[in-house]
């Protein structure tokens, strides 16, 4: 059995208000977890953070982190995740090659003064860091593929196999155009038949009008690469900041409606403490234990 548990589920920024509070507010980081490997992190946004008080403090944190992209977004975490401030943690960090520099001289350029107080080496933790290869590569206990997504910048998405069970992540997506089908080959590939499907939904069909070139796409694109990837549950993500609970809630009655037409046997919307128990070959959907399916998250707990 393997699960998945989100820590940060909006795109852009970080937001905290009440209007937002029940599905959260902080930036991308979602968790895999199982008995057979290591914690695999999808990407390291302020929920990061999160996750780290989560972790005990009697032994060394280890672990691998696979990051879609360096838009501060999904980066802004790294200095804040506590067990880095251990001796002996050590966190592997995978990312797509860089146009100019190499990723670790791109993440150590920014986690240094003057825009961070401390740099990666004043961290008592170590932090390795790996230029994802494109295709299929391994971690101990787990099957990795990487796969170029559309997006401003290089920006990778991953499926994760583990314990029978496939996810795929495509946190940041664009859209070809409105009312566009056509999805990306190498994202159909790597989407393909998956029991889960993580992916952007950050705006709706007017946002995305007056912003098609941002590097998002809309929540019904999200179900579109979903059905004709045959994925069997999708799960909407990257919520736009601007995007309060209840019209979160409205995207995902729409967003249900249109997967029950084209065949996608789930829709849920991604919020802060929700966890997905995942057994090959169903999938159970909880919330820190409490048993539900196709319901609307409930307020999150344990972050």
């Amino acid at each position: 059995m393997a699960e998945i548990t989100f820590y940060g589920v909006r795109g852009s920024t970080p937001c905290a208000c009440d209007s937002v509070a029940r599905y959260g507010g902080n930036t991308s980081c979602v968790v895999v977890t199982s008995e057979d490997h290591d914690p695999v992190v999808l990407d390291l946004g302020t929920g990061l953070r999160f996750y780290g008080l989560d972790q005990p403090f009697d032994q060394p944190f280890r672990g691998t982190a696979l990051l879609t992209h360096l838009h501060w977004d999904h980066v802004q975490g790294i200095p804040f995740f506590s067990p880095l401030l251990v001796e002996g943690a050590s966190l592997d960090v995978y990312g797509p090659p860089q146009e100019v520099e190499s990723l670790e001289d791109s993440i150590r350029r920014f986690i240094k003064p003057p825009y961070f107080p401390v740099s990666v080496d004043e961290l008592p933790g170590e932090i390795n860091f790996h230029e994802a290869p494109i295709g299929s590569f391994e971690v101990p206990g787990v099957q990795i593929e990487a796969a170029w997504v559309p997006h401003v910048g290089p920006t990778l998405g991953y499926r994760i196999t583990t314990g029978g069970v496939s996810i795929a992540y495509v946190s940041d997506h664009q859209q070809p155009a409105p009312a566009s089908t056509d999805v990306d080959e190498a994202v159909l590939d790597l989407c393909a038949e998956v029991d889960v499907l993580i992916h952007d939904a950050q705006f709706d069909d007017l946002e995305f009008s007056m912003r098609s070139d941002w590097g998002h796409c809309t929540v019904d694109y999200a179900v579109e690469v979903a059905a004709q990837a045959g994925a069997r549950t999708l799960v909407l993500f990257h919520h736009d900041p601007a995007h309060t609970d209840l019209r979160i809630d409205e995207l995902l009655v729409g967003a249900r409606r249109l997967g029950d037409s084209r065949g996608v046997e789930q829709v849920i919307a991604a919020s802060e403490g929700l966890t997905l128990k995942l057994e090959a070959p169903s999938v159970a959907d909880s919330t820190r234990g409490l048993g539900r399916r196709r319901s609307a998250p409930q307020a999150a707990t344990g972050t």
